[in-house]
């Protein structure tokens, strides 16, 4: 593509996921790049840092960012650095697209929405879940109730686990943006480093192998990242609060840890599309999500 092309015909801007925890903002930015680049499991408040996703065409340079869900509860260090981030993220977003579950909006939903409003930027309002709406009569008198009381640019109905209408909503979110060259080159999707998905997809199955047992305060570091012709070397580190969680982590007989290594192995692996051999460690560090210094070192920065 020409210069003159790309400046006049060529769209490049950012789009921020925004919404309460677990709402659906990952699931939607994975399906549109087409890669797990953002980790997704049952727990709320799973994402927190803001992970960038881009979708690249022929007529554009769409890049998301997923941000951590905006919530009202934030006694803890880690969850009031989430909230610094996901307001931080609008401050030079073309389009905000703020995510509520079908049926639903509650008033984490609308303080949420109340820190997009008051960022100023275009919004949109995406009603995701609507698979999972019980009764589909009620969809559309939500949808409206919400449209008249906020006035969203435009209002889009998709389930991102299911794919319906999430192509529509990428095309038109495309088409919002202003012309311009594109930022990032054509094969990347993602700004963040192979070491930080590698720790993310290791707390992605931990959180989901441990779901129930394991409180939230749980992080990962990557203490080695060593590739070779053959096989890349990847150890990390598990850090926990308690010694009590770290048995919960280590398993029975190390059962539990075999089955997250094994899992984040596999997912490396499919993702990095090269030979993995994973090492992993627990580790305690006492009240660490509740301590700026502690949130630095493990890169909450």
């Amino acid at each position: 593509m020409d210069t003159n092309k790309q400046e006049n015909e060529f769209r490049c801007g950012y789009i921020a996921l925004v919404g309460k925890p677990n709402v659906g903002k990952s699931t939607l930015m994975n399906h549109i790049i087409g890669e797990k680049i953002s980790i997704v499991t049952a727990k709320s408040q799973t994402t927190r840092q803001q992970i960038i996703g881009i979708h690249n065409s022929e007529r554009g340079q769409t890049i998301y960012v997923d941000t951590p869900g905006i919530h009202r509860s934030a006694g803890k260090a880690l969850n009031r650095y989430m909230n610094r981030v996901a307001r931080a993220a609008l401050k030079d977003i073309d389009v905000v697209a703020f995510l509520v579950e079908a049926g639903r909006f509650s008033p984490t939903d609308e303080h949420a929405l109340k820190a997009v409003l008051k960022a100023g930027r275009p919004t949109v309002l995406v009603v995701n879940k609507i698979d999972l709406m019980p009764d589909k009569s009620k969809l559309l008198p939500f949808v409206e109730a919400l449209n008249k009381q906020y006035k969203f640019d435009k209002v889009y109905m998709i389930s991102a686990l299911r794919g319906k209408g999430v192509a529509s909503f990428q095309a038109e979110m495309e088409a919002r943006l202003p012309f311009s060259r594109p930022w990032y080159d054509a094969d990347q999707i993602t700004d963040r480093s192979e070491r930080f998905l590698a720790a993310e997809m290791i707390r992605e199955h931990l959180t989901t192998r441990l779901h129930q047992e394991l409180p939230y305060a749980v992080t990962v570091s990557i203490d080695a990242f060593e590739h070779s012709p053959k096989i890349t070397r990847i150890s990390a580190t598990i850090w926990v609060e308690r010694d009590s969680q770290k048995q919960i982590v280590i398993g029975k007989r190390g059962d539990a840890i075999k089955q997250i290594g094994s899992g984040a192995r596999i997912a490396m692996e499919e993702l990095f599309e090269e030979k993995i051999f994973l090492k992993l460690w627990v580790k305690v560090s006492r009240g660490w999500s509740d301590d700026e210094a502690a949130l630095n070192r493990f890169g909450f920065d």
